[in-house]
């Protein structure tokens, strides 16, 4: 049977709002990595109080007990006292941290207060963890049937510390593994892919198959308890394949991160590049191709072209196409793109046009209404799409089409529209 684990986050700023608990994202995917379901998620303020009511309610539920936060050196880090305490386990000086944390200070020139030194006293029989990146080792023991660990606050401690520190020592009691895969999905929503899929999702237990939806997409998640990696993959393989066959080219990627990050791979594979003209994304695209290391190998550039002026200077769309058709139209995003292509000598270019509002244009388009282009040696492809009224909501779907439009086509599968 799986250890059922809760996480504790320590800190005032986090019940306050002043800081967002990232911590326990970073805790719940290792754990799960390991095959241990976390359960809960809970957060208290600095007090040893309710610290301490928290830490009973968690021996009373959990199997392993996680803490960040308040490990520091002052008077309010009280996580490892109070800890300690409810287990009933004394504090330790541990002479080789005190001299970690020595040298920790003269490696960044400075002077070290000897509360810091408050910060070696774990403890006793516990097992520490080294910050690379800070004062306060974290530490993990078993005391009255639970594993417990505590760990720093400061993601940079923290992230170091999981990977060197608690993940090896959890696996020391052998709880298996978790793997986990996600399948990307673009052209469906959540609940017609839920549909779809809804009775396999029932009937499955072991691996488990769940739907997040995400702003225009979906992503489905096939999980897989096994005692090694290779019995879990072989457990998690027919379910992803079973998937793929139902919804076809609509999967777009298992296990990479997004549209854009298919796009450059497959675009890189090709040797080809892109180009991109974008009115009510407002260079959405061109930002999201552009956070991706190597995106300089396929990406030539982008025009923002928010006015008409701009579509017929710099990307040489006809007066008479913006004054019959109007600039949120299929005959404006087709010639967009392939006026882009020819101006950037790029191989591939895709183009947004559309009505983010809060209000219409002067022809009364509906907000919501947009058009992606995409244009290729020989071919000219245009997509009528709905953005919705939410103005950042609508910028990410466009952006998204134009990306599945590219992907598309690299892959052989770009219906006209």
């Amino acid at each position: 049977m799986s250890r059922k684990a809760e996480i504790l986050a320590v800190g005032t700023e986090i019940l306050l709002g002043d800081i967002i608990n990232s911590d326990a994202a970073f805790v719940s995917r290792a754990l799960s990595s390991l095959g241990i379901d976390v359960c809960w998620h809970s957060v208290v303020g600095d007090n040893p109080d309710r610290l301490r009511e928290a830490v009973e309610i968690a021996k009373g539920r959990a199997d392993v007990l996680i803490t960040t936060g308040g490990l520091g050196p002052t008077y309010d880090d009280l996580t490892k006292e109070t800890l300690a305490s409810c287990f009933g386990l004394p504090l330790v000086f541990h002479p080789e941290e005190a001299e970690k944390i020595r040298s920790f200070f003269a490696s960044i020139g400075r002077e070290m207060t000897e509360n810091n030194l408050r910060q070696a006293w774990l403890p006793e029989g516990c097992t520490p963890f080294f910050n690379h990146n800070g004062t306060a080792p974290g530490c993990g023991f078993a005391a009255k049937g639970m594993l417990a660990a505590m760990l720093p606050g400061p993601p940079r401690e923290l992230k170091k510390m999981i990977e060197t520190g608690l993940i090896p020592w959890l696996k020391q009691f052998g709880e298996g593994v978790l793997l986990s895969h996600d399948i990307r999905i673009f052209g469906l929503g959540e609940s017609a892919v839920e549909s779809l899929l809804h009775d396999r999702m029932e009937a499955l237990t072991n691996p488990t198959l769940a739907p997040y939806a995400g702003t225009g997409e979906v992503r489905l998640r096939v999980s897989a308890k096994a005692s090694g990696i290779a019995e879990a993959e072989a457990l998690a393989a027919p379910v992803i394949r079973e998937v793929r066959e139902t919804l076809g080219d609509l999967v777009y990627a298992v296990d990479e991160p997004s549209l854009e990050a298919v796009c450059l791979r497959l675009l890189a594979e090709r040797g080809l590049t892109f180009s991109a003209a974008e009115s009510c994304t407002g260079g959405l695209i061109a930002k999201r191709i552009t956070d991706l290391p190597g995106a300089s190998a396929v990406f030539l550039g982008g025009v923002v072209s928010y006015t008409n002026g701009v579509k017929e200077r710099l990307l040489g769309v006809p007066s008479e196409v913006l004054e019959k058709f109007g600039a949120v139209s299929r005959e404006t995003a087709l010639a967009m793109a392939a006026g882009l292509r020819d101006r950037t000598g790029a191989d591939l270019a895709v183009s947004v046009t559309g009505i983010c509002g809060p209000g219409t244009d002067e022809r009364g388009t509906p907000v919501g209404t947009g058009f992606v282009g995409f244009a290729s040696p020989d071919r000219l492809v245009c997509r009528p799409i709905q953005m919705g009224s939410d103005r950042e909501r609508g910028r990410v779907v466009a952006a998204s089409h134009a990306f599945d439009l590219l992907r598309r086509w690299l892959t052989d599968t770009l219906r006209d529209s």
